[in-house]
C-alpha cells in the first residue's frame, strides 16, 4: 500500500495492521498506537512488475529485458519475484527517455547510469571528507586555544640594564 500522492507526508506512509481498513464491519476499530509499523521511502520495493510497467509506460517484457541487461535492477522477493521501488520507476522512465528521445543505445545508457552512480558516490565521499576536514580544523583550533590559554600570565619585573661604554679586548692565550 503506498501513501496518497497528496498526503502531507510525501513519500513516507504507514501501513497499518489491516484492522478496520476498508473491511466490512471494521467501523470503530483503529490502528494500534505507537510508532509506524513500516515506513515507505523512495527505495522501498513495493511495486510488482505489472504495476511498475504501467507506471513507467513500458511493457513488462521490456522491464525484464532491462533487468537482464542490468539497466534497472529491482529487488527480489523470497520467491524471486521482482519488486520495483519509486526510484526504479524513475530510472525506467529515464532509460526510456534516453533511448527514445536521445537515440542512445542500451549499452550507452548502461554506461551513463554507471557513470552517474560513480559521480554520486564520489560526491558523497567528498562530502564525508569535507565534514572530516572541518571537524579536524575545529579540533585543531580548540587545541590551539587551549595552548594559548595555558600561557603563564605572571608579571615579570623589568630591570633596566645599565649600558656601559667600556671596551673589552679579548686576546686568546698562545
Amino acid at each position: 500500500m503506498s501513501p496518497h500522492p497528496d498526503s502531507p507526508h510525501g513519500s513516507e506512509g504507514r501501513i497499518g495492521s489491516g484492522i478496520g481498513e476498508g473491511l466490512p464491519g471494521g467501523a470503530g476499530r483503529t490502528r494500534p498506537a505507537g510508532p509506524p509499523t513500516y515506513v515507505l521511502t523512495e527505495d522501498t520495493p513495493v511495486y510488482v512488475i505489472s504495476v511498475a510497467a504501467e507506471l513507467s509506460g513500458l511493457h513488462p517484457q521490456t522491464l525484464r529485458q532491462y533487468d537482464r541487461l542490468g539497466l534497472v535492477c529491482p529487488d527480489r522477493t523470497a520467491g524471486r519475484g521482482r519488486r520495483y521501488s519509486a526510484r526504479d520507476i524513475q530510472q525506467l522512465r529515464e532509460v526510456q527517455r534516453l533511448s527514445q528521445d536521445e537515440g542512445i543505445n542500451l549499452a550507452g545508457i548502461k554506461r551513463i547510469i554507471e557513470l552517474e552512480n560513480q559521480v554520486a558516490a564520489l560526491q558523497s565521499r567528498v562530502s564525508e571528507l569535507v565534514d572530516a576536514l572541518e571537524g579536524a580544523a575545529a579540533t585543531l583550533q580548540q587545541r590551539e586555544a587551549a595552548v594559548h590559554a595555558s600561557y603563564r600570565r605572571d608579571l615579570v619585573p623589568y630591570q633596566q640594564v645599565q649600558q656601559s661604554s667600556a671596551l673589552v679586548v679579548w686576546r686568546p692565550k698562545r
